[in-house]
């Protein structure tokens, strides 16, 4: 399996622009797959840098309904007309982030993309393909990202906590590994791993995406309860690659506990695996 890291805060190097987004470009056997758009158009210019024709893309999956994940659909449409598109049911839904008390800031995607008749709009789990999955989350037995607080969904006429319903994550299966793939894991990264455990029976070979340590620049969590995922994770024996919602700081918390089995993702990284 080759992934291609098209948008995320950071870079590889000059070579590469960045934005507060992710996009991760994924080439199996059989399939050419796009895991999120970023915030706009930078996934196309990136992936024009990285040999990647977005034209052959077979499949674009939106992880839930945020900009950073999703503000590159309107560029998309234009540059593949062939696609299938799937997207949770209610990521079109208003949604808001908290910029203080008395001010808050539209973070959903552009709703008048909702028609094109190449989105499927997915409800719960799904099969695409045998080797190709979609899932959402019941599991909820461990707390979600704390920076979840500030935001927020437009429901009955009013602003209430994002339930993040909208939110579904990636299975693939290659060559007896499975790889596990996150947009921001606001459900929390542990609910999200231990669901795919009780859809899989065994635990992912492979985990890779936004982990949603950050919040506004800085830290979300505790380091406590950075420690505590952190041993959490050595205990599944996965390998894990983040970026993006972790965080700089998040990931150097996850990096002093976990050593070598997690690793940052720029843009313009590239996974073989």
């Amino acid at each position: 399996m080759l992934i291609k890291v098209l948008a995320e805060n950071t870079s590889l190097s000059d070579k590469f622009d960045n934005e507060h987004g992710l996009s991760l470009y994924i080439e199996t056997g059989k399939h050419k797959i796009l895991f999120d758009t970023g915030a706009s158009d930078l996934f196309y210019r990136n992936a024009k840098k990285l040999d990647v024709d977005i034209r052959d893309v077979d499949y674009l999956i939106i992880s839930h309904g945020h900009y950073d994940h999703g503000g590159g659909l309107g560029t998309f449409l234009k540059a593949n007309n062939k696609a299938k598109i799937y997207i949770k049911e209610g990521a079109f839904d208003e949604f808001f982030s908290m910029k203080n008390d008395e001010e808050v800031e539209y973070i959903g995607l552009d709703r008048k993309l909702k028609d094109s008749k190449q989105i499927s709009f997915t409800r719960a789990n799904l099969d695409i393909e045998p080797s190709i999955k979609l899932f959402t989350n019941e599991y909820h037995k461990y707390p979600r990202p704390l920076s979840n607080k500030t935001l927020l969904a437009y429901e009955n006429n009013q602003l209430v906590e994002d339930k993040f319903e909208h939110e579904q994550n990636l299975i693939i299966e290659e060559d007896g590994k499975t790889f596990l793939i996150t947009g921001c894991a606001h459900n929390g990264l542990i609910n999200i791993i231990e669901q795919f455990y009780l859809l899989e029976g065994k635990m992912p070979d492979y985990v890779i995406g936004g982990f949603h340590l950050s919040s506004s620049g800085g830290l979300g969590e505790s380091k406590e309860n950075i420690e505590k995922m952190s041993k959490y994770l050595l205990d599944t024996n996965s390998k894990y690659y983040t970026g993006h919602c972790t965080g700089e700081d998040g990931y150097k918390e996850l990096k002093k506990i976990m050593a070598n089995n997690i690793e940052y993702i720029a843009c313009g990284s590239q996974i073989i695996i």
